[in-house]
């Protein structure tokens, strides 16, 4: 895409899953990626795949000093930052009443703290570039799962949070988009489950309804092409909120064992 090439992106949680597919897409347009993620063979990985297009930085996001420093550092290499995507997330289901403290903690450090630091380290340099924030929320803020209650409380935070900045930025021609997402194929928020909890999980989206309502998850590369989408617009007019979803009747992966 000839309007977003030679610019600057920052993408969080980037080492894989949704965030890789981002990295992929946003090099594939023409953008130099600035890859930001816990340090992990993954995020090693990136250079050389992309090669000189990607900058990998370890960087925990839910320390603001980590992300302060990772930021001079993506202008100190790049000279600009054009584009921020707020993609990093933990998404773990859990039954809310045995919720661990930990448990608790990480969804609001990664999924609110760390993208409350990204965006407010970004915003000298956006403004310098007249540039955009995209925050990736999720399809269950507007129909919140269960055993999903926390992660959609995080992104119905998020969300708010970037319709106070919209209005707050605006002056300073930095758009702010919210992109909800739906389910995706392939995620990798599922790798660290426990049997028992997969189990738990789509048998009770299955019983709710929550799986069909879904539907047949997209690809990634289809919810890659929906940010190039939104960040590709000409820069007189910007996306409030984008709901991506899947088009197709079904049911995710992991609820067809479920639904049987």
């Amino acid at each position: 895409m000839e309007r977003l090439a030679g610019k600057v992106a920052v993408v969080t949680g980037a080492s894989k899953g949704m965030g890789r597919h981002f990295v992929a897409a946003l090099v594939g347009a023409g953008m130099r990626v600035a890859c930001l993620a816990r340090p992990s063979d993954e995020l090693a990985s990136l250079p050389r795949e992309f090669g000189e297009a990607v900058f990998a930085l370890p960087c925990d996001v839910t320390a603001s000093d980590a992300v302060d420093a990772a930021v001079a550092q993506i202008v100190e290499h790049f000279g600009r930052i054009d584009v921020v995507v707020a993609n990093a997330a933990v998404y773990h289901p859990f039954a809310f009443e045995h919720g661990s403290d930990d448990i608790v903690r990480s969804h609001v450090d990664i999924n609110i703290l760390g993208v409350a630091w990204l965006i407010r380290a970004s915003i000298p340099h956006l403004r310098a570039s007249k540039g955009q924030i995209v925050a990736i929320s999720s399809e269950s803020v507007r129909m919140p799962f269960p055993m999903l209650a926390l992660y959609a409380a995080t992104k119905a935070a998020v969300e708010t949070l970037c319709q106070g900045l919209r209005d707050e930025l605006r002056a300073d021609d930095i758009r702010v988009t919210i992109l909800r997402s739906g389910s995706v194929k392939g995620g990798s928020g599922g790798k660290g489950w426990s049997q028992e909890t997969v189990a738990a999980f789509y048998k009770k989206i299955v019983e709710t309804g929550h799986a069909a309502m879904t539907g047949e998850s997209a690809t990634p590369e289809s919810m890659a092409e929906a940010l190039l989408a939104v960040i590709g617009l000409p820069a007189d007019i910007g996306i409030d909120l984008v709901e991506v979803r899947a088009a197709q009747v079904g049911v995710p992966d992991g609820a067809k064992q479920a639904s049987d």
